[in-house]
């Protein structure tokens, strides 16, 4: 797919990749050779009918191409840029057993784009709503919108409960413009509201209303939790205190929730320093590293492991490299170290080499001796993590959760311990992918379903 050259990019917050021409889509899903078994579509969370619809896009029926799409996956102009389809639907294509596979999260965004400006051919009729089934979905995020999105389809009357003044969730404050255009946030949630959802926004489940209340007082018939897990991890090491440390969700939600990155249009303070580290290995370190190149910083990456091990998808390590980060691998910080103002000056680190494998299979990173070094800094982003925000599970007696805090749910119909109760995304499961939270509001939207039937 055409990108955005390197030099450009650390000047703008414009999208890098800039999506195929008609005859380019076509002839990339003319590569597909619709294996009988569809290995691809087994690796897809969601469930998208990836053979068909890579089919039409060949034969340049876009609108059917789209509509197949669109009928198992609420968000595909999403999924097309921000999934990790190496490790899903690409990761199992045939042909990339000998050369390259199929670029199906490509020819996914190419549709979904298609639909976008071409909305007459691209529309999909409309179920009247049910005025006696009403949902409450708590949090606006992936797993919430794909939830709610499944239960209007079947004329359900969804509200769509958000703590902050924009939906979206992590789509809109986590994620870059250049990754994620925040104009396809919008998209998609207005599609939502033309099928009948509504959004109340600055409404902090917790405190505006408990679940109990939104079951009883608001007289909701059932209730979803999708509120993700913002709450950042820090290293629990010296000097964390000082000036110019900051978790990576915070710079993430100034530049993109408040709009940072159209400065001086939105004045949002933001600063990156002209010496900054991110320390972490995953797409929210890229993410970070990358928000901050574009502001003006030199930019390093610590991380305690090697390249192979980094959680982030390759794509988002290439383009980190393209743009100018450089990386400190095998190497973990010990203490910050601050200057007589009270700010971040230097990061201690030691130097690390790979021991025995862990629990998940991961090599363990070992402390190298002797190996202490520190790096000029003047910024430092702590990107090693999320945990979920406590608030629902204090305020919701009987709501089982995990000694991690996280909401426990049976796994096909993603039920709480709460009769009417469903969760689902990284409140169940903890930091995670925008797909496989997708996955999970649809498992919960089936469940709900069910119990709508029931009751």
């Amino acid at each position: 797919m055409p990108e955005l050259p390197a030099g450009q990019r650390i000047d703008s917050f414009d999208e890098v990749a800039l999506g195929y021409a008609f005859e380019d889509a076509m002839n990339e899903a003319n590569r597909c050779i619709h294996c009988p078994t569809e290995p691809c579509a087994d690796g897809c969370p969601v469930g998208v009918p990836i053979s068909a619809f890579v089919a039409k896009v060949a034969e340049g029926d876009f609108a059917q191409a789209y509509a197949l799409v669109k009928g198992t996956n609420s968000l595909p102009a999403i999924c097309g840029r921000v999934c990790p389809q190496e490790t899903q639907c690409e990761g199992r294509c045939t042909r990339g057993k000998k050369g390259d596979p199929v670029a199906i999260g490509h020819l996914e965004r190419f549709v979904a784009d298609w639909a976008f400006a071409h909305p007459e051919e691209a529309a999909q009729p409309l179920l009247p709503l049910c005025k006696e089934k009403r949902v409450a979905i708590v949090g606006s995020g992936p797993a919430s919108l794909t939830c709610a999105s499944e239960l209007v389809k079947q004329g359900v009357l969804v509200t769509v409960f958000e703590a902050l003044h924009l939906a979206g969730g992590v789509l809109s404050y986590g994620i870059p413009e250049f990754r994620l255009p925040k104009g396809l946030v919008a998209h998609e949630i207005d599609g939502l509201k033309k099928k009948g959802v509504k959004f109340e926004l600055n409404s902090f489940i917790g405190r505006l209303y408990s679940i109990e209340e939104l079951r009883e007082s608001q007289g909701f018939d059932a209730v979803f939790i999708g509120t993700g897990a913002g709450s950042p991890v820090y290293l629990g090491i010296e000097g964390e205190g000082l000036n110019g440390v900051m978790a990576a969700s915070e710079l993430l939600t100034r530049v993109n929730l408040m709009k940072a990155y159209e400065f001086p249009r939105y004045a949002t303070p933001v600063y990156a320093g002209r010496h900054c580290v991110v320390v972490g290995g995953g797409n929210v370190a890229m993410d970070a590293a990358r928000t901050a190149r574009r502001l003006g910083a030199e930019v390093t990456v610590v991380y305690r492991r090697t390249e192979a091990e980094m959680p982030a998808r390759a794509e988002e390590v290439h383009h980190a490299k393209e743009e100018g980060i450089s990386f400190q691998m095998l190497a973990n910080p010990t203490r910050v170290l601050g200057n007589s103002e009270g700010w971040a000056c230097g990061l201690e680190c030691v130097r690390m080499e790979l021991g025995e494998p862990d629990e998940s299979g991961r090599r363990s990173p070992v402390e190298v001796e002797g190996s202490t070094f520190v790096i000029d800094i003047d910024m430092m982003v702590v990107a090693i993590g999320s945990r979920v925000n406590p608030l629902i599970a204090q305020t919701t007696p009987g709501l089982e959760v995990s000694p991690r805090g996280l909401v426990v749910v049976d796994g096909e119909s993603c039920a709480t311990s709460i009769p009417g109760v469903y969760a689902g995304g990284d409140v169940t499961q903890g930091s995670a992918t925008v797909i496989l939270a997708m996955g999970a509001g649809k498992r919960a939207a089936a469940g709900i379903l069910a119990y709508l039937g029931h009751h």
